[in-house]
């Protein structure tokens, strides 16, 4: 913890107007996914959110005098499961917000899926949210949490695939299809793949690390950006928010039902021959 306090202090000290430090997905337990047994690890440091860990990272957030959101960490609910939870600090040091990963990159983790997309304000910023590494590839996770008032997704990864340049283009087409900030920080590699790309709303990219190696970023973004882009639309063009109007029949969505659930979220396989 205290080498985390230096990192989070080392930031603050090379550019003392940062408002909020952002870490990668499961930054504090290091490269632990790389053990023989990586989940018996996890199982083992995991704790609840009222554990000595959370408290821990408040307080340095609270010496930092900064948001902070430190990277994900294993969170063990009340039934016992294991989550993959990402939190945010205010600079005070209180947790204003957990989010458990609801896409876990299954068949590879085994960590429980949270079922809630959540978004907290930043006073005197605005409104964002979390989702976490493969909730990328679900585009239902970016169109929830922009649903519930986030104008930036802070999407914390730790991919060490080759599949980072399919999620270098998810980033853009998320942040396009929702018109939002899309903020896509990975891990360096050992063992990471690095390749942090920040997208604004109309999918442009405003930084982009093309290595691996560690590496600070700083952007300024104004969030003001955002409302700007849903009024004139993307381009000029597109105001996908303002598609529907009162007179439109309600749109059925089957494939939901009114929620996600094992059974009818795979597609239908059509009989041979059927080609509707």
């Amino acid at each position: 913890m205290a080498k985390f306090a230096d990192d989070v202090a080392g930031i603050l000290k090379d550019r003392p107007d940062t408002q909020m430090v952002v870490f990668p997905e499961v930054h504090l337990l290091g490269d632990k996914d790389g053990e023989d047994d990586p989940w018996a690890f996890f199982a083992r440091v995991a704790e609840p959110l009222t554990g000595p860990l959370v408290a821990a990272l408040g307080q340095v957030a609270a010496d930092a005098g900064a948001w902070l959101v430190p990277g994900s960490i294993a969170e063990r609910g009340a039934d016992g499961r294991i989550f993959n939870t990402a939190l945010v600090y205010n600079p005070e040091g209180r947790l204003v917000s957990s989010y458990r990963k609801v896409f876990p990159w299954r068949p590879h983790e085994p960590w429980a899926s949270g079922t809630d997309f959540t978004a907290f304000d930043v006073p005197q910023a605005g409104r964002m949210g979390i989702n976490i590494c493969y909730d990328s590839w679900f585009p239902e996770a970016t169109r929830q949490i922009a649903w519930h008032g986030a104008e930036v997704v802070l999407n914390i990864v730790k991919t060490t695939t080759p599949d980072r340049a399919q999620e270098l283009v998810l980033a853009r087409a998320n942040a396009i299809a929702n018109q939002v900030f899309y903020l896509s920080v990975n891990a360096a590699g050992p063992p990471g793949r690095g390749q942090s790309i920040y997208v604004g709303p109309e999918g442009e990219v405003l930084a982009e690390i093309t290595h691996a190696e560690r590496e600070v970023t700083h952007l300024v973004l104004d969030l003001d950006r955002v409302s700007e882009v849903r009024t004139r639309g993307t381009a000029g063009l597109n105001r996908m928010w303002q598609q529907l109007h009162a007179d439109d029949d309600p749109i059925d969505l089957p494939a939901y039902n009114g929620h996600m659930a094992q059974g009818h979220w795979q597609p239908r396989n059509p009989n041979p021959g059927d080609h509707r």
